[in-house]
């Protein structure tokens, strides 16, 4: 396998933290984004969509999106599972994780990418330009506003997102809320639920990944 990266995009980053929690070992390839290197040919041949993370098989299979390869890692090394040990956790989490994604992480990307200069072309991941709407600046910040108060209302009775144990769902928040700062936003004082569940997250060994 090889683990197409890059170091400073939140998305592979989620994966990076996964693959760390599995303790896996998998060889990184990284990907210049800054000087467009996923619009080369070479990359489009790994990922005609031309985005980062990939996970490169041995029999030449790719997977180009976080889910898709955080579900066969955690199928292939089942153990220090991070989707859920049973049926009614691994629907609890793969709930939690995609309303994180789409509230969240979503959110702070639409923000992000309608207000950067480096995105005047391309706010929207991928092949094809896209011109950005300033409005989307402000509506996404809000939006990643109202979900870290929800989080925060969910963490009131939970160490971690989904009950006792760390899952995909907390990775996803947490580079959730490293990625919100590029906006300028952090948790508010009165988030206290969500500040003492970003440190402890914070303090794991893959966060600092």
């Amino acid at each position: 396998m090889k683990f197409y990266d890059c170091s400073t995009a939140p998305s592979p980053r989620r994966v990076r933290m996964f693959i760390a929690e599995k303790g896996l070992e998998i060889p990184v390839v990284e990907v210049d984004l800054a000087t467009r290197e996923q619009h080369t040919e070479a990359f489009a041949k790994l990922n005609p969509h031309l985005t980062v993370p990939v996970l490169a098989l041995d029999d030449g299979t790719t997977l180009n999106t976080t889910s898709g390869i955080c579900q066969y890692l955690e199928a292939r090394y089942p153990e220090r599972p991070l989707l859920g040990a049973d049926p009614k956790q691994r629907g609890l989490i793969q709930d939690l994780d995609w309303r994180i994604e789409q509230e969240g992480f979503l959110a702070v990307g639409e923000s992000f990418r309608n207000r950067s200069k480096a995105f005047k072309n391309n706010a929207i991941t991928g092949r094809h330009e896209c011109a950005q709407i300033p409005e989307l600046v402000d509506r996404g910040r809000a939006r990643a506003e109202h979900f870290m108060q929800w989080l925060n209302n969910e963490l009131d009775q939970r160490e971690f997102i989904a009950g006792d144990g760390f899952s995909v769902a907390d990775i996803t928040a947490f580079i959730t809320l490293e990625f919100a700062r590029w906006i300028k936003l952090e948790p508010s004082a009165d988030h206290k639920n969500l500040q003492r569940w970003y440190s402890a997250v914070a303090a794991r060994d893959s966060a600092a990944l």
